[in-house]
């Protein structure tokens, strides 16, 4: 049966929030059973800051059609004013002052950030989802992707993870679960994708790993699992090939390696649902993720407006 395209941008987006919030409750119960039994228990699932800028980015998509970096920002302002500063992380208090008190552009505030280098942390590719999705078909995808990323990440390994993971993404769109998938030729693609040889020679390391069948304990101990994006997503990808078919296994076995929980789980959770569909995640912890009506309704407006 094919998946539609509806339910694959539902997938992702729900996946990739829910991961989250899953995976920040994993910091907390790190045992298998006993996160599960939590969650379970939860009445409500709440995400993090880098799902309150995922929403962000997809509304500002919707809105413009395009990502635009100056404007993004301005959109991650306004959610900023509405939520509570930790939502956001700890620098985007000084991003915004830097912006509003010396008339700047986020991506120069960005780079004072950061000792004019920019950051490579894997925040901009945890929130990259929409751009993904939306962009799946376009020629421009890793301009999509690197405007997305400026706005608080402008060194060239942080704009390459976000992009190469939206390639990732964009790619998942398109498989068919129900057809064979060679997980080295999807590797091979995103090799070719990236811009960086670092991010090139972790994606290579992913295929030695998957060849010889390494076990994600070991894969994070070769990989890495900091909260730099040419440790983490090239994880969370191994993680996902590691289990393609389940998006429980899949998730479940990422969050559990320690490291950022959160941004395993967001990431894993997006590419796993953008491959199996909504289907695929539980109703019952879809249900209760904070603000899941939201999000469902941004998810299929993408897939409806999608070039």
């Amino acid at each position: 049966m094919t998946i539609s395209i509806e339910s694959k941008f539902l997938g992702a987006m729900l996946g990739a929030a829910l991961g989250d919030a899953v995976g920040a409750l994993a910091a907390r119960y790190p045992d298998k059973e006993t996160l599960i039994r939590h969650v379970d228990a939860s009445s409500c699932l709440n995400y993090t800051a880098d799902t309150v800028m995922a929403v962000a980015l997809a509304e500002h998509i919707l809105d413009k059609r395009d990502v635009n970096t100056q404007g993004l920002g301005d959109k991650f302002l306004e959610h900023f004013r509405d939520k509570p500063w930790e939502r956001q992380g700890a620098k985007a208090p000084q991003l915004y002052t830097i912006v509003k008190q010396e008339r700047v552009g986020y991506i120069y505030a960005a780079r004072r950030l950061f000792g004019g280098e920019g950051s490579f942390g894997n925040g901009a590719a945890m929130r990259v989802t929409p751009v993904g999705l939306f962009f799946h078909r376009s020629p421009g995808l890793y301009a999509k992707a690197q405007a997305s990323a400026e706005v608080t990440h402008t060194h060239p390994v942080g704009i390459d993870g976000a992009a190469v993971f939206a390639r990732a993404l964009a790619m998942m769109v398109d498989a068919n679960p129900q057809r064979p998938f060679s997980p080295h030729a999807f590797v091979e693609d995103l090799i070719g994708f990236a811009r960086t040889d670092v991010i090139k020679r972790q994606l290579a390391l992913v295929v030695e790993l998957l060849e010889k069948q390494t076990d994600p304990e070991e894969a994070a101990r070769q990989i890495g699992n900091r909260v730099i994006v040419q440790e983490s997503m090239p994880l969370a990808l191994f993680c996902f090939l590691h289990f393609p078919r389940s998006y429980l296994e899949c998730l479940l076995d990422s969050i559990l390696l320690g490291g950022k929980r959160q941004a395993m789980g967001a990431m894993v959770g997006a590419v796993s649902g953008a491959y199996l569909g909504l289907e695929s995640i539980s109703e019952v912890w879809r249900n209760k993720l904070e603000d899941n009506l939201h999000i469902e309704t941004l998810a299929r407006e993408l897939a409806a407006r999608a070039p």
